[in-house]
């Protein structure tokens, strides 16, 4: 599914966040970053994964790490998850999928029996060069921190 590996160059995504600011890779030169990207906001899995990741906020920062969540939900829901649940990062509402394709985490999934295509739960950790230093495509998301804090 997903194309992009360990040593590639990141995408130089842009993409608007809950409140209408945007977020580009550039951004982010000097600075690991954590982009996650998860199938609906205020879901089961969403909110054990996102939760997990506010819960180890901290260790993130002190690490010099910053974080990025992408779901194709709209900015209001977007807005609303990162309010319910008082994330300390932004959430990107990717409606026209282009940093969710630029990644490569869209396409075909199974789900109760049913095919669709939707977003593959993958996070990239980019280093301060912008070069992809992990792709974790199996998200384990009530210890995802530890996945990446490892």
């Amino acid at each position: 599914m997903t194309t992009l590996q360990k040593g590639d160059k990141a995408p130089a995504f842009s993409g608007i966040d809950q409140d209408g600011k945007t977020h580009t890779l550039a951004d982010y030169k000097g600075k690991k970053l954590v982009v996650f990207f998860y199938p609906k906001a205020d879901t089961p899995g969403c909110t054990a994964e996102a939760c997990d990741l506010r819960d180890n906020y901290e260790r993130f920062q002190a690490n010099n790490y910053a974080l990025l969540g992408v779901s194709a939900d709209s900015a209001k829901a977007q807005s609303k998850f990162k309010n319910k649940y008082e994330f300390p990062f932004s959430l990107i509402a990717d409606e026209d999928h282009a940093v969710i394709k630029a990644f490569g985490v869209w396409g075909p999934k199974k789900f109760m029996g049913r095919e669709f295509d939707g977003i593959h739960r993958t996070t990239f950790v980019i280093n301060e060069n912008g070069i992809i230093d992990e792709v974790i495509s199996k998200v384990e998301t009530k210890a995802h921190a530890a996945q990446i804090l490892k």
